[in-house]
């Protein structure tokens, strides 16, 4: 069913599900993006890392380049060595592994190369991800296994905590069965190749298939690899009928489906950040 929604001139999502008025073409969020750091533990007197610690949120490029410093590759090794890793991917992915390399320790041996290291990550994905409950509550929302994971991924970007994933989840589901569009910037951000909370008007009408302000549905792959817990949100989204959220203050984000309650929570938001830029 169609519902009415606010011109996106005046309103609209953000980076984390947060919502901010454009007032000269700029928006702001209520927090800057933490591009985790490479988690790498070494043994004493080893000339290379014991183990590569992949976050979970990750997306395929930064798990590149961490493969590339754990053994010591030139810049771009990793990314090459796609060709001949033969990962075992679904036919929708199109041998991209974004979404399938999961989040967990890997050991690194003398033997280990990055076509072992992404075979290894897939491999874990698919043990642990593609499981009968994953498998039968994809069917359950009429979804496959690779929109599933997709859902994961953008949930993984937005959430602000895990508590929060089941929530987001469902306002993805709530707004694709309404036939909106997801407006989220992670999308966009994925495809520009950064981590922002700060996106324009102009970036918003971005020609590409993961902008999801200009583009109905999904965007075309995951856009980060999700962990366990959002993968799960992404099957078994908590009940609600929420369209919108916002992350008022740290640890107080707020799900509506009423746009004047979101209002006005949007507005304290505001007057949030702008006290905190007052006592800098």
């Amino acid at each position: 069913m169609q519902i009415n929604t606010p011109p996106r001139s005046k309103i609209r999502l953000t980076h984390r599900g947060r919502v901010a008025l454009i007032a000269t073409g700029a928006v702001v969020a209520a927090a800057a993006v933490a591009v985790p750091l490479l988690s790498i533990n070494a043994g004493a007197g080893q000339s290379r890392p014991a183990s590569l610690v992949i976050p979970e949120g990750w997306r395929a490029t930064q798990v590149y380049q961490a493969v590339d410093k754990a053994l010591a590759l030139p810049t771009g090794t990793t990314k090459k060595s796609l060709g001949k890793a033969a990962l075992k991917l679904p036919p929708e992915a199109g041998g991209n592994p974004e979404g399938y390399l999961f989040p967990a320790a890997y050991s690194l041996g003398k033997k280990t190369t990055p076509e072992s290291l992404l075979s290894s990550m897939v491999d874990t994905a698919n043990q642990r991800l593609n499981g009968g409950q994953v498998t039968a509550g994809a069917q359950r929302n009429a979804l496959n296994f690779y929109q599933t994971i997709t859902i994961a991924s953008i949930v993984q970007a937005e959430a602000a905590t895990k508590a929060d994933m089941g929530k987001v989840a469902r306002v993805i589901f709530n707004r694709l069965e309404r036939g909106m569009p997801l407006q989220m910037d992670s999308t966009i951000n994925y495809a520009l190749n950064r981590f922002s909370v700060d996106t324009t008007e102009r970036e918003t009408k971005l020609n590409s298939p993961y902008n999801s302000y200009q583009r109905m549905g999904l965007p075309p792959t995951p856009i980060a690899n999700p962990g366990e817990e959002a993968v799960r949100a992404a099957i078994n989204p908590t009940p609600g009928d929420w369209l919108y959220f916002v992350t008022v203050k740290p640890g107080d984000t707020r799900f509506t489906a009423n746009f004047k309650e979101h209002q006005r929570n949007v507005a304290e938001f505001n007057r949030n950040r702008k006290s905190a830029q007052a006592t800098k």
